[in-house]
């Protein structure tokens, strides 16, 4: 239908982040990401240069290719309404919805039914009942979840500030009951959210009713107004031809008197019997067959009045004909297909629109369901859930230590029980032996015969041991590392599959005070290199402050959350350069050894995917309980990126 006018409306990206670009690369050599800005701007797509959260505007149906007309239908053409999208993407949401392609088929076949117009506006008023019922489905499912969020974060504080007021179990006990109610929290906090959504969902389907409902009358009453400029064309057309009849009739009558015809003469017999007596019949009812009284003068000059009023009529007739079939196909060629195509644009969108938000709510479901098992077992190395938390309570260390407080509290109180101590002739046991004794000797050599030669690297500042050390890389990393690149790169799930607690632990403690002395290649390491993966892991964990440091997570996070690939990728790699040179440093060694296990994916079932699971908390760090469920997600997408983009980042060309 491009040669009826209609023309798609360009796509318009509003400018988003205008940040100024970091300085060119630091120490180590890094390299600098404004190189992917050197491609020529009038080749480069533009979500580089824009923000990526606005989707393009809907072509609207009054797009014309600006034909010239000099019907007036032109002018009023206008009147067909613009419809702008009213969809709010989804922040976060992976989702966007792709405007399909217009089919031109089912327009033709609409134009070929008598019923297209009232065909489309009743599939518009079925469709606006459908969005409506989703709207107040949201609606009250955002009610429902309110209060079940709200009344499970009432709970949750209520029953921890009850229980610190009252004289419970203290130890492992109340830490566990306290976690366990911030798990609570956490859950009903997610459902609060959840129920923030779905509110706005409801009113933004809400929204495109109203703008659609809006659409469909404007459009109606253009239809209509057509239909009506061309039933009265048509009128007038017909009163013409009846007016050209009359005149056609009353010059016959008159001719007949010129040329003194009667009744009986054969003029009226000429005209064929039956016919001529209708004719001469009409003549009379019309009176005035027989002009009495008049003579051939006048006779003459009434036949000269009817002949002019006849080419009167017979030009208007002329012109309404033309005029008529004029309107007939300028309605049934250009306006009709305008109509018909403005109405099943409306139809598509409002269907749209409500299937794009179901599919978000359920997005959104699946979401929030997942969040609440990620928050009841988190994943390896993001804390303990809600059963691993109860399964730490410890209620013979608790007793043992409630024991120790309760005599001490008591020492001084009179036993008004038998007594212990006393003269062994009067029958008193001798005193028990002190607990430890044994051990003390121990302890005073190191354990498991291993000196400590304090150079402690488990817990101490990452530029500090690095100074203390004098090196680029700390040890205990390359050590590490090049064991599992010998021993465990080939290794089904490398990293993802824990070691052996006690093994994992004993190994931390080696390695923590002779990291020299510790042969990973020996059978007792190699035989199980999960076990020193663990400790690796154990050991970016337990860095005061993270590998991608506090000072710098949100801007990694705000970095992550960006749509656009190549746009998260450079400001991902701004990021990176901004790390401090200890950081940054021991980032690229340990991504490069991630890249090369990458490389070895279909043996040991690692993909970056993976491997972005495993590593997002550990090298964020554990922040709050809150926050880190919500930046999840967003750890992982940002460790994706920069090990997807590691020879970008860390490369240089020069290299």
């Amino acid at each position: 239908m491009a040669d009826d006018g209609y023309a798609s409306s360009a796509t318009a990206w509003e400018s988003g982040d205008q940040s100024e670009p970091l300085g060119s690369g630091s120490a180590y050599g890094r390299p600098s990401p404004h190189s992917y800005d050197s491609v020529d701007s009038s080749k480069s797509s533009p979500h580089l240069k824009s923000a990526i959260s606005i989707s393009p505007q809907p072509r609207t149906s009054s797009d014309s290719a600006g034909q010239s007309s000099t019907s007036p239908w032109r002018d009023s053409s206008s009147g067909i309404p613009d419809r702008r999208d009213s969809i709010t993407p989804v922040h976060g949401e992976p989702p966007v919805l792709v405007e399909p392609s217009f089919d031109e088929n089912i327009l033709r076949a609409l134009c070929e039914l008598d019923c297209g117009v009232p065909l489309l506006l009743d599939r518009i008023k079925q469709s606006m009942v459908s969005c409506r019922e989703a709207s107040v489905f949201f609606k009250k499912r955002a009610v429902i979840e309110e209060e079940y969020g709200k009344t499970l974060q009432k709970l949750a504080k209520s029953t921890s500030e009850v229980y610190a007021l009252n004289d419970g179990k203290a130890g492992s006990f109340v830490s566990a009951w306290q976690s366990s109610m911030r798990v609570h929290e956490m859950m009903a906090e997610n459902r609060l959210r959840f129920a923030q959504r779905l509110n706005e969902m409801s009113e933004e389907l809400a929204t495109l009713v109203k703008e659609v409902d809006k659409n469909r009358k404007q459009t109606k009453d253009l239809a209509t107004r057509y239909e009506r400029a061309l039933q009265e064309s048509e009128t007038i057309t017909e009163k013409s031809k009846n007016r050209l009849d009359m005149t056609s009739e009353e010059l016959e009558r008159v001719l007949l008197q010129k040329e003194g015809e009667s009744f009986k003469e054969g003029g009226v017999q000429n005209r064929g019997g039956a016919g001529g007596k209708r004719v001469i019949g009409k003549a009379v009812a019309k009176g005035g067959l027989l002009l009495k009284g008049k003579n051939p003068g006048n006779i003459q000059r009434q036949e000269d009045d009817i002949r002019t009023r006849m080419s009167a009529a017979s030009d208007q007739y002329r012109k309404a004909v033309i005029d008529t079939q004029a309107m007939r196909q300028e309605y049934f060629n250009f306006q009709l297909p305008r109509i018909l195509r403005a109405l099943k644009e409306c139809t598509d969108e409002i269907d749209l629109g409500t299937q794009y938000h179901l599919t978000r709510y359920a997005f959104l479901f699946e979401s929030i369901v997942l969040s609440d098992g990620t928050t009841l077992v988190p994943p390896e190395g993001e804390g303990l859930g809600l059963k691993a938390t109860i399964e730490t309570i410890d209620n013979r260390g608790d007793f043992k230590t409630y024991m120790q407080n309760y005599a001490y509290a008591r020492g001084s109180t009179p036993a008004k029980g038998p007594r212990r101590e006393g003269p062994s002739d009067e029958g008193f046991l001798p005193p028990l032996p002190q607990h430890g004794e044994k051990s003390q000797a121990a302890h005073q050599n190191g354990t498991n015969g291993i000196q400590d030669k304090g150079r402690p690297t488990f817990g101490v500042d990452l530029a500090e041991q690095m100074t203390r050390d004098n090196v680029e890389v700390p040890p205990i990393m390359l050590k590490c590392c090049e064991a599992i690149e010998k021993y465990g790169v080939k290794s089904q799930g490398i990293y993802r599959v824990s070691g052996t607690t006690r093994k994992v632990a004993n190994l931390r403690q080696r390695l923590d005070k002779d990291l020299d002395s510790v042969d990973l290649d020996a059978s007792e390491w190699s035989g199980d290199i999960n076990n020193v993966a663990s400790a690796l892991k154990m050991w970016l964990r337990e860095l005061p402050d993270p590998l991608l440091t506090q000072a710098l997570h949100q801007g990694f996070i705000e970095a992550a959350k960006i749509d656009n690939d190549r746009l998260r990728h450079i400001r991902l790699h701004e990021r990176v350069n901004e790390l401090p040179d200890a950081n940054y440093a021991t980032l690229k060694y340990f991504l490069g050894h991630l890249h090369r296990i990458n490389q070895h994916a279909a043996e040991n079932s690692m993909s970056v995917q993976n491997l972005a699971i495993v590593f997002g908390p550990t090298l964020f760090g554990q922040q709050d309980a809150g926050v880190m469920v919500s930046d999840t997600p967003y750890q992982n997408q940002a460790i994706e990126t920069i090990l997807t983009h590691y020879k970008d980042i860390f490369i240089d060309e020069s290299e």
